[in-house]
C-alpha cells in the first residue's frame, strides 16, 4: 500500500485546484443562463421578496427558488456583484468535494480520498461550471452529501444522520426538481439490492424520510402556489392556468424526459457518453476503464464484501435516466461527478498496487496533449493582451515551475499528478485570459458598463435584444419595445434604447429621428465556433448591435 509520504504533494495541489476553481470569480457573467440566475436574485433583494420570481418584469417558472435564496443572501450582504453570485455556487462544490473525501474514506481508505477529491476538483467542466454559474455547482455538493448521510443512516433508526440526508436532498429538489432524487435513490437502492440487504431496503425509515423530505420542501410548494396556483388569470409559457406546484412535480422534469412539456428537447442517446469525454478530462479514459473494472470485480468477487455499490449505481442510473431523455445538457452530468471521482480514484489506488503502468503512460501523453491544446488555442484565437492577461501567462509559467518542484520525487502517482496539473493550467488560461477576452464580444456587458458611465441613472428600452448579464449589471431599469410602438409614439418610457442592426434598419426606414450613440459587437460567446475563434474570420461572424437615442 502507498505510504503517506505520498499525500504531501497530493495536500499542495489540492489546495491548488481549490485556488483554480476560484478563479473565474471575476470574471463576467456569460448569457444566458448566469445572467438570468442573477438578475432574479438581484430582483428578489431589490422588490424584498422571496415568493415570486420575476424576470424582466414578468412571472418566471422555470427553476425551483433554492440557488436564488442563497445568491440573494450573498448580494444582501455583499452587493450585486458578479463574484457575489458565484461565490455560493462555488462553496458549494467545494462542500461537495469534502463529502466526496469522506465518503471514500469511509469505504475505502485515506488515499482513494485524497485522489477523490482532487478528481472531483480538476475535473474539467467542474472548473468550467464554477465560472459559468448555473443550478449545477450547487447540486454537486447536496447529492453527494445526501448519499452520504444516508448511507450512515443505514443500520440505524431515526437520528440525525437521516435529517441531514433528507435536508440536503430537500434543497436538491427546491435547486432542480424531484429527477434529482434519483441518483440519491438509485445510490442507496443500487447498494442494498446488489448486497440483498432486503430487510434495509424495506426498512420504515424510508418512509420518515419521505415525510421529511416534503416537509423540507414546503416553503418551495408553497411560494409555487402563492405565486401561480392561486393565480389561474396569469400567462405563463404561453398559456394561462397554470399550476407552479404541477410544473415543479411534473412538467419541469419528467415534461422534458418525455418531451411533453412546455420546454422540449431533442436527445441523443449516446449525448454522455462523448459529453463525458472532454467534460472529465484528465479523467475520462481513466473512468470508462474504471466503470468497466468496478463491473468485472463485482461479478468475480463475493458481492457482499466488494466496498460498495452506491458510486456505481446512483451514476449509472442517472446517466441512463438523462441518455434517454429528450433534453439534454452538458452540465447535467457534473452532479454525478463526486461519484464519478470515487470510482476513478479507487481504480488508480488499484492500478499503483498492482504495479500498472498502462494507464499512468496514457496520462502523461494526455498531459502533454493538454498543454498543447491550451498553448494552441491561445495562438489560434490571440486574446487582447493586457497587463492583466500578462500577468496570468507570467503566473501559469511560475505555477509549472512550482509544481515541478512539488513532485520533484517520483511515486507510482506522479503520472496521474502531472495531468491533474495539466488539467489546472487549461483552467488557468480559460479563467484568467480567454474567458476574459471572450466576453468583449458579449455586447451587454459593455454596454451596461458605458451606460453606467457615461449616462448614469438613464433608463434603457431595447428591441430584438435578449441580454440578462447586461441587465444584471445595468443599474437602472430596461423595458422592452418594438419598431412599431417606436415609430407610433406610443413608447414614451426612455429615450435611450438598445437595438440590433435589423431593428435600427426598420426604425430608419420608418424615417424616426434617432442619433447613434455607440455601436457594440456581439456574438453568442456559450455558442463557438472554428470561425470566431479564428482571428481571420471572427469579424464576419459578429453581429452589430446600437446604443441610440430617440431626438
Amino acid at each position: 500500500m502507498p505510504t503517506v509520504s505520498f499525500h504531501k504533494p497530493l495536500y499542495y495541489l489540492i489546495g491548488l485546484a481549490v485556488l483554480v476553481n476560484f478563479s473565474g470569480l471575476f470574471v463576467p457573467l456569460m448569457d444566458p443562463d448566469a445572467g438570468v440566475y442573477a438578475s432574479i436574485s438581484k430582483s428578489m433583494v431589490q422588490q424584498n421578496d422571496y415568493v415570486n420570481l420575476f424576470f424582466q418584469d414578468t412571472d418566471w417558472l422555470d427553476k425551483p427558488h433554492f440557488p436564488f435564496w442563497i445568491t440573494a443572501v450573498f448580494f444582501k450582504i455583499f452587493g450585486f456583484h458578479d463574484w457575489a453570485y458565484k461565490i455560493p455556487g462555488i462553496l458549494f462544490v467545494m462542500m461537495g468535494a469534502r463529502y466526496t473525501y469522506l465518503f471514500a474514506r469511509k469505504y475505502y481508505n485515506e488515499t482513494i480520498a485524497l485522489w477523490s477529491a482532487f478528481i472531483l476538483l480538476t475535473s474539467l467542466h467542474i472548473i468550467i461550471s464554477n465560472n459559468d454559474v448555473r443550478a449545477e455547482p450547487y447540486l454537486t455538493g447536496l447529492i453527494i452529501a445526501a448519499v452520504y448521510h444516508f448511507s450512515n443512516s443505514l443500520n440505524k433508526g431515526f437520528g440525525w444522520q437521516l435529517i441531514a440526508a433528507c435536508l440536503f436532498s430537500a434543497c436538491a429538489v427546491m435547486t432542480k426538481g424531484i429527477f434529482t432524487l434519483i441518483p440519491i435513490g438509485g445510490a442507496i437502492a443500487g447498494e442494498l439490492m446488489i448486497k440483498k440487504n432486503w430487510k434495509q431496503l424495506f426498512h420504515w425509515r424510508w418512509l420518515v424520510a419521505l415525510v421529511l423530505i416534503i416537509v423540507f420542501i414546503s416553503p418551495e410548494l408553497y411560494c409555487l402556489w402563492k405565486q401561480f396556483d392561486q393565480h389561474p388569470e396569469k400567462t405563463v409559457l404561453g398559456t394561462q392556468n397554470v399550476s407552479g406546484i404541477k410544473f415543479f412535480l411534473w412538467d419541469s422534469q419528467f415534461g422534458r424526459f418525455f418531451n411533453t412539456g412546455p420546454i422540449k428537447g431533442k436527445g441523443d442517446k449516446l449525448f454522455f457518453v462523448h459529453t463525458l469525454l472532454w467534460a472529465f478530462l484528465p479523467w475520462s479514459l481513466l473512468l470508462y476503464a474504471a466503470l468497466f473494472a468496478k463491473i468485472r470485480g463485482g461479478i468475480k468477487k463475493t458481492r457482499t464484501n466488494y466496498n460498495e455499490w452506491f458510486t456505481i449505481s446512483g451514476s449509472l442510473l442517472t446517466l441512463l435516466v438523462f441518455s434517454f431523455s429528450s433534453f439534454q445538457l452538458p452540465h447535467y452530468a457534473n452532479i454525478l461527478f463526486p461519484m464519478l471521482a470515487i470510482l476513478c480514484a479507487h481504480f488508480i489506488w488499484q492500478q499503483v498496487e498492482a504495479n500498472k503502468k498502462v494507464f499512468g503512460a496514457i496520462q502523461d501523453i494526455l498531459a502533454v496533449l493538454l498543454l498543447i491544446l491550451v498553448v494552441g488555442l491561445a495562438l489560434f484565437y490571440r486574446p487582447y493582451f493586457t497587463w492583466f492577461t500578462i500577468t496570468a501567462l507570467a503566473v501559469m509559467i511560475l505555477l509549472v515551475f512550482l509544481v515541478g518542484a512539488i513532485i520533484k520525487h517520483k511515486t507510482p502517482y506522479t503520472p496521474y499528478m502531472r495531468s491533474g496539473f495539466a488539467i489546472l493550467v487549461a483552467g488557468l488560461f480559460l479563467n484568467l485570459s480567454f474567458y476574459r477576452d471572450l466576453l468583449r464580444y458579449q455586447s451587454g456587458n459593455a454596454a451596461a458598463a458605458y451606460l453606467n458611465k457615461y449616462h448614469p441613472g438613464t433608463e434603457l428600452g431595447r428591441i430584438g435584444i435578449y441580454f440578462p448579464a447586461g441587465e444584471f449589471y445595468l443599474k437602472q431599469h430596461t423595458y422592452r419595445t418594438d419598431t412599431s410602438s417606436i415609430s407610433n409614439g406610443s413608447f414614451p418610457r426612455t429615450r435611450m434604447l438598445f437595438v440590433t442592426s435589423e431593428e435600427l434598419k426598420q426604425l430608419q426606414e420608418k424615417a424616426v429621428a434617432l442619433d447613434i450613440v455607440k455601436e457594440f459587437k456581439e456574438f453568442h460567446v456559450t455558442m463557438l465556433s472554428l470561425k470566431f475563434l479564428n482571428p481571420k474570420t471572427r469579424e464576419k461572424e459578429l453581429k452589430d448591435q446600437y446604443l441610440i437615442r430617440l431626438l
